[in-house]
């Protein structure tokens, strides 16, 4: 998976604003994808990223996210200046593979979820939450 520049025009009630995933950070989302995976390859699906469309604060978004079947998963807000949020490890007595907490959002952005799974594969997902008011300065 690479990211790459991208930029994105919202318009909303309060106008037109120009938001954009810096090199930096998606050099921050590469980086921190290299050290989950090894440079192991990552596949869509296996991982279910609940969170809502419109965030009107992004200073607490709430998510969840559930890998059945895996070993850690990491969240990462891939347009943050600080893309990873957190990373959670399971045990063999875990009844369940799911975690769930509140983020910050700086604008809105994706949330990736990657799993690391009993098997030793890579599954990820994607959920884009759009930010009314930014959560962190902005």
């Amino acid at each position: 998976m690479t990211y790459t520049r991208r930029e994105t025009l919202v318009i909303g009630a309060g106008g037109i604003a120009l938001l954009a995933v810096t090199p930096a950070m998606a050099s921050a989302v590469e980086e921190a994808v290299a050290a989950f995976t090894g440079g192991a390859a990552v596949t869509d699906g296996g991982v279910e990223i609940t969170a809502p469309e419109i965030a009107e604060n992004g200073n607490v978004v709430p998510i969840e996210v559930s890998a059945p079947g895996a070993e850690e998963i990491m969240v990462l807000a891939t347009g943050n200046p600080s893309p990873p949020v957190c990373s959670v490890s399971f045990g063999p007595g875990s009844a369940s593979q799911r975690l769930s907490t509140r983020i910050r959002l700086a604008r809105t952005q994706d949330v990736l979820a990657m799993a690391r799974m009993s098997d030793g594969s890579f599954v990820q997902a994607t959920r884009a939450v759009k930010v009314t008011i930014g959560g962190c300065g902005g």
